[in-house]
């Protein structure tokens, strides 16, 4: 392991077990409007893996990113397996995830997600040593190292709403 994915752990991994905590003791009121857990299939064991990860909602789908692009291996998981569990609040589904790794269309996504949630994206800025207001071209740029999902809630017939 290098040494960025190293501090990675150290920095993110605490959050995402008080993340699952939280969740599982039912205390999501104000942790469920940003946070979901989302259930991969491990594309090595087979296994479940649930991850924390904010989310944004737009027209009954869910859309996540991975700072860590592709590497992340909850994004690795997804392109073995698309099928997927996801907890939003107390509500919980089967969806289809999309991988998205297209910079500009993640750039669109981060520009609309600024617009709603200053604060919340000036900070991430801040973390890739980028300015609270980043201009286009530093979004595009700064999505070429990132992903995004799109998750498609499966109703219960199997059909996604895509």
């Amino acid at each position: 392991m290098n040494k960025e994915h190293l501090i990675w752990c150290d920095l993110i991994r605490p959050v995402q077990r008080m993340h699952r905590r939280l969740y599982a003791s039912g205390r999501t009121t104000i942790l469920g409007k940003i946070v979901l857990l989302l259930t991969t299939t491990g594309r090595k064991t087979g296994q479940p893996r649930v991850t924390p990860l904010q989310f944004s909602e737009s027209d009954g789908k869910f859309i996540v990113t991975s700072s860590r692009g592709q590497r992340a291996d909850w994004f690795r998981n997804i392109l073995a397996d698309p099928q997927v569990r996801v907890q939003v609040d107390q509500r919980q589904f089967s969806a289809r995830a999309k991988p998205v790794t297209e910079p500009v269309a993640i750039a669109d996504y981060l520009q609309g997600w600024q617009k709603r949630h200053p604060r919340m994206v000036g900070a991430m800025m801040h973390l890739h040593r980028l300015p609270s207001k980043p201009t286009r071209l530093q979004l595009e740029d700064l999505s070429r190292s990132l992903a995004m999902v799109i998750l498609h809630p499966v109703s219960q017939n199997g059909s996604s709403r895509e």
